[in-house]
This record gives structure tokens, C-alpha cells and sequence, in this order.
């Protein structure tokens, strides 16, 4: 076990921070593989629920569970954001837990009580299908919302509070932190494997209510395995608003915005460190040296008798102007990371219409591959190249190159925003297969959907592979990425931490 001082700088006291390191991770990565298989195989089959059981077009189902994503993912702002300014990672993980949980028991009283979703359609004619009740639906989106709050929470935090068991001040803690990032993304990739296979089985050919009581069961689990590991755990104190920090400094470099910047900025700008600070000592940079006329002492400056500004928002230390250019610097990945994720959505959610309007049978057997669990062949190829490149190709590189990673973040990151052009070239030229047999040799006609075509579902599965390697590649270059750039108290709304250079 990692032990490391921290020691107060008023001399009265030390504190001395124990690290659980590799003996937390049982319970912080059995809260997240638990929790990702309650809610993984649930919500890539969604589409598929609300118009087999709530009856609903397939633009209309779309639209809800995009909405849906969506929400989730804007929450985590928000998540973040509570998470670094008021109730640390551990108040937000269990709380968020728990709201997922409630959320996938509300999902599974949907399906097993009959008067909580419409009556089945006796036909396959869309015209004699009733869609939900006004009551129906309501139940139905409180339940998400349950699990938007669950995702909010759960999803800009896991990573952080799994690498702040780790020591960062020690050769042993930083091997910890950066093998934890793979193998951390391995237990959600296996996870989510078994998940989109045997959950979505019994989902599509079995019950829906064993089918969604199963993953609730899963999703109970995760909250046991994370509130087992309590006294384990790192529990780092919330600092204070970051943005509001940083809004400060934006604020005072604009005030300040006619003064002349100091020949010798280390030397003259103002440098002050709070005692009980979590981020690490950040040196001054030359980068968007504007910013740094935040730090100037001027006559109408008051400094208090501890070295702390008496008006904030007149006077910002060079601390924290370097964080505000941490944020800044990440920004233009930030922006193609969003792009990058387009690619991610249209494999998680056009791919099972693409596969509901396919022959899904598997040779001459009658057995069919449920829509939802193609997307198991992206999970497969990443499961099974992430311990190759991790124990087989990064040692190799390492020698090549001379660097910890074998590469650079930023070039892992290039490699999977190529991959995922191929990717999208891939899914344009098997789309227009499937269209034009679906046009020219259709194998069935679905009222809701359309002719099935007579392409096999097996030809998704390329483009599917090439998605899950170009996930393996940026997705993990990011989360480790955004933990190195961003100072401790920012790691929960950039996903990560540590020193701010390139």
C-alpha cells in the first residue's frame, strides 16, 4: 500500500494518505462492471423495446433514445461540475449508483406489469397497435430519468475516483494509474460483451421481465460492490468551484486588459498557493500570455495577511491562470472529439436497424442474432487488442521510440479518428448493399420497418471491427489524455488529471 505526507503548510499537523492502490480496484472496477452490465445491454436494446413492447414507431423510438443519450451525456456536465465543487467523487458515485439502480427497477415494472405498457399487437398491422398512455409514458421517462441522473454522476467520476487510489508521486503508483486505464476499459468491454449477449438474448427470445430484472439484480450488485470498498477508499475533498475559478480569471485579465506585461512574469506576477490545495504546483507558461495579466499587482491591490487576494476577482495567482490555460489547451481536442463520437453513436444505434432489416440467420440454422447484439463484434475486437497492445506492442515501441507509451497520446488518438473514417466508409458501402437487396431481393416485409433485405447481418460485422479498434485507440488516448492535462480538482469534468504539458 502506496503511503504518502501531506504536510500542512502552517506546520501544526501532517496527514498521512494511505493508498489502497491495487487493493481498491476489486471494488471500484466491481462497481463498474456490475453497473455495466445492469445497464449496457439494456439501453442498446431500447430500440428495440419501445416498439416491440410500447409499440412505437421507429422514429419515434430513435428520437427518444437519442434524446435520451444525449441527456446523458450533457448531465455529465453537470455531474462533473457538483462532483469537483460540493460532494467529492464518493458522495456522487454512490449517490448516482443508487439513482441507477432505482432507475432499471422502474424500466423492469414496465415490462412485468401488464397495465405499465400497452396491450400487445394480436397482428403484425401497425394500425391495430395502441401506443403507451399518458400514465405509461410518464412512468416510462421517469425511469429514465433515473438513469440519466445515474449516468451523470457515474460517468465523469468512475475513472477519476478508480485513479485516485493510486499514489501519482511514485514510479509505482504511476505504472498503477496507466495500466488502470487499459485494463480498467478491458473489465467495461468484457462486461458490456456479456451484457449485448446473453441480456439481450433473454430481452428478445425469452421475457422481457426476466430480461430487465436480471440487469436490476446486476445493477443492486454494483452498488454493493462499491459501498463494501468504503474503508478502502481515497477520498479526496471536494476544492471549491473550478469554473468559478477560472471565470475569475477570465474576468481580472479582461479588468486588466492596458497594463504592460512584466519582463520577468515569474519574478513580478502575482504567486500565491492555497495551503489546503489539492492540484499540483503548475510552472508558468508562455502560452496565452494575456491571461497572464490577470496576475498583476496593481496599487488598488490588496494582498491579506496570510498572502491570500482580498478582492479575487481583481487578483488571480499564476496557479491559477495555468489551469485556465489547461483548459483552454484541450479545447481543440475537445472539439474533435465530438465529431469522433458521431461515429460511436451511428454504430450503437443505426447499426441495429441495420441489422432488424437483415437475415439474421446464422447458415441453415433457425437460430437468429437479436439486432442489439451485433454490436458485440466492436466490443470483441477491442477486448481482444487492448491486451495485445498493451503487454505485446507498448514494450516494443517503447524501445523504438524512447517514450512510456510507446507513443504519444495525441498520435494514438489520430490513429483512431483514421480508423473511424474507414469505419464510416465501410458502413456507406455495405449500407447501399443492404438497401439495394433489400429493394431488389427482399427475403420479407416488415409493416414497420420495410422489406428485410437479404443480405446477411454477418456483413455489419467489418465496419463493427473497425469501430471497436478505433475506439481502442482514441477512446483510452483520451481518458488518459484529459487525466494528465487537467489539474486535480478539474479531474472529474475533463475526466483526468495531472501536470498541464504537451
Amino acid at each position: 500500500m502506496d503511503k504518502a505526507m501531506e504536510k500542512e503548510e502552517d506546520g501544526v499537523s501532517a496527514r498521512e494518505i494511505r493508498y489502497g492502490g491495487i487493493k481498491a480496484m476489486p471494488f471500484v472496477i466491481g462497481n463498474e462492471t456490475f453497473e455495466k452490465l445492469g445497464t449496457i445491454g439494456t439501453s442498446s436494446n431500447l430500440l428495440v423495446y419501445l416498439t416491440t413492447v410500447f409499440n412505437m414507431k421507429s422514429i419515434t423510438a430513435t428520437n427518444i433514445v437519442n434524446i435520451f443519450n444525449g441527456t446523458i451525456n450533457f448531465a455529465t456536465l453537470l455531474g462533473a461540475f457538483l462532483c469537483d465543487t460540493y460532494f467529492g467523487r464518493y458522495k456522487t458515485l454512490g449517490f448516482a449508483s443508487v439513482s441507477s439502480f432505482l432507475g432499471m427497477l422502474v424500466l423492469t415494472l414496465t415490462a412485468a406489469i401488464a397495465t405499465m405498457h400497452p396491450p400487445h399487437c394480436e397482428t403484425e398491422a401497425s394500425s391495430s397497435c395502441r401506443g403507451p398512455t399518458f400514465g405509461q409514458m410518464a412512468f416510462l421517462l421517469s425511469g429514465f430519468g433515473l438513469l440519466v441522473i445515474g449516468g451523470g454522476g457515474i460517468r465523469p467520476c468512475n475513472l477519476a475516483f478508480g485513479a485516485d487510489q493510486f499514489n501519482p508521486n511514485t514510479e509505482s503508483g504511476k505504472r498503477g494509474i496507466s495500466s488502470f486505464f487499459n485494463w480498467y476499459y478491458f473489465t467495461f468491454t468484457f462486461a458490456m460483451m456479456v451484457s449485448l449477449t446473453i441480456i439481450v438474448y433473454v430481452q428478445a427470445d425469452v421475457s422481457w421481465a426476466w430480461g430487465l430484472a436480471i440487469p436490476t439484480f446486476l445493477m443492486f450488485l454494483s452498488c454493493a460492490a462499491f459501498f463494501v470498498g468504503t474503508r478502502i477508499y481515497v477520498k479526496v475533498k471536494p476544492a471549491g468551484s473550478p469554473l468559478a475559478s477560472a471565470s475569475r480569471v477570465i474576468v481580472a485579465a479582461i479588468k486588466k486588459r492596458k497594463l504592460k506585461l512584466p519582463d520577468q512574469p515569474c519574478l513580478s506576477l502575482y504567486d500565491y498557493v492555497v495551503s489546503s490545495s489539492i492540484n499540483s504546483k503548475l510552472p508558468h507558461t508562455e502560452q496565452f500570455r494575456f491571461l497572464d495579466k490577470a496576475a498583476i499587482i496593481t496599487p488598488e491591490d490588496q494582498i491579506n495577511r496570510d498572502g491570500s487576494a482580498a478582492n479575487p476577482r481583481r487578483l488571480c495567482s499564476i496557479q491559477q491562470v495555468e489551469e485556465v490555460k489547461c483548459l483552454i489547451r484541450v479545447i481543440p481536442i475537445w472539439i474533435s472529439a465530438m465529431i469522433y463520437y458521431i461515429t460511436l453513436v451511428q454504430q450503437q444505434t443505426y447499426v441495429v436497424f441495420q441489422a432488424l432489416q437483415s437475415d439474421r440467420r446464422l447458415g441453415s440454422l433457425n437460430f437468429k442474432i437479436p439486432a442489439a447484439t451485433y454490436i458485440i463484434f466492436s466490443m470483441i475486437a477491442l477486448t481482444i487488442w487492448i491486451p495485445i497492445y498493451d503487454r505485446m506492442i507498448i514494450p516494443r515501441l517503447r524501445k523504438l521510440t524512447g517514450k512510456e507509451g510507446g507513443i504519444t497520446l495525441l498520435q494514438k488518438m489520430g490513429i483512431g479518428m483514421f480508423l473511424a473514417v474507414v469505419t464510416m466508409l465501410i458502413s456507406a458501402i455495405v449500407e447501399n448493399k443492404r438497401r439495394t437487396l433489400g429493394l431488389t431481393e427482399p427475403i420479407g416485409v416488415d409493416p414497420r420497418r420495410g422489406a428485410i433485405s437479404s443480405m446477411s447481418g454477418l456483413w455489419l460485422v467489418p465496419q463493427l471491427v473497425m469501430g471497436g479498434l478505433s475506439e481502442a485507440f482514441t477512446i483510452i488516448a483520451q481518458v488518459e489524455f484529459y487525466y494528465k492535462q487537467f489539474p486535480e480538482n478539474m479531474r472529474s469534468i475533463g475526466h483526468k488529471r495531472r501536470r498541464c504539458k504537451w
